[in-house]
């Protein structure tokens, strides 16, 4: 059986709330670590949150 070509990681707030978004990245197309600018409700601001593993 093949290995799926996705795998889950952890979108972890920048601002320190422990707020998290679990997302799926290809990590053959996309080799760096992922940034994104999301919402985070318990700083009720926008703030960048980056990958970490799912633990």
């Amino acid at each position: 059986m093949a290995k799926p070509a996705t795998v889950k990681v952890k979108l972890v707030s920048s601002e320190g709330t422990g707020f998290f978004y679990v997302t799926k990245k290809n990590p053959r197309n996309l080799t760096e670590k992922m940034v994104f600018r999301k919402y985070d409700p318990v700083a009720k601001k926008h703030v960048e949150f980056k990958e970490s593993k799912i633990k």
